[in-house]
């Protein structure tokens, strides 16, 4: 026979209850205010937003004149530059012709932003070793 009850649960521990000889203590949480701050990625819109705004402004050209170059409303292209709007790529590509950049040229400044921020704060170079078959990618890869 069983020595357990009928219709009674059985509790089954995961866990040994006493700690393993030999096994370090849990260390103590770590408070809030002395954890080290994380660093989150920018996202590519505000990267694009950037770049867009910073060649606006470096040509002396407002924003109603680019809009207005580029056939977008002023209102969209504020809120690209700003990088609440995920741009589909005919509207960078518009944005960018209205201030003589190709979307190469644009995606191309957005990604060395990319580079220079995460490399500042992971503390690893811009630079990758070249490939062992001599050819070198400078490129980008993106994915929708």
């Amino acid at each position: 026979m069983t020595s357990h009850v009928p219709n009674e649960a059985r509790v089954i521990p995961l866990r040994p209850q006493a700690a393993r000889p030999g096994a370090r203590p849990a260390a103590p949480p770590v408070p809030p205010e002395r954890r080290p701050p994380t660093v989150r990625e920018p996202l590519w819109r505000d990267l694009v937003g950037d770049v867009l705004r910073r060649e606006r402004l470096d040509q002396e050209r407002t924003l109603k004149e680019v809009a207005e170059a580029a056939r977008i409303s002023m209102p969209y292209l504020s809120e690209v530059e700003r990088g609440r709007k995920e741009a589909s790529s005919e509207v960078l590509a518009a944005a960018a012709g209205a201030l003589g950049l190709g979307l190469g040229d644009l995606l191309a400044r957005a990604q060395g932003e990319l580079v220079r921020l995460t490399s500042r704060h992971t503390g690893a170079g811009a630079r990758r070793s070249a490939p062992t078959s001599g050819a070198r990618f400078d490129g980008m890869c993106l994915a929708a």
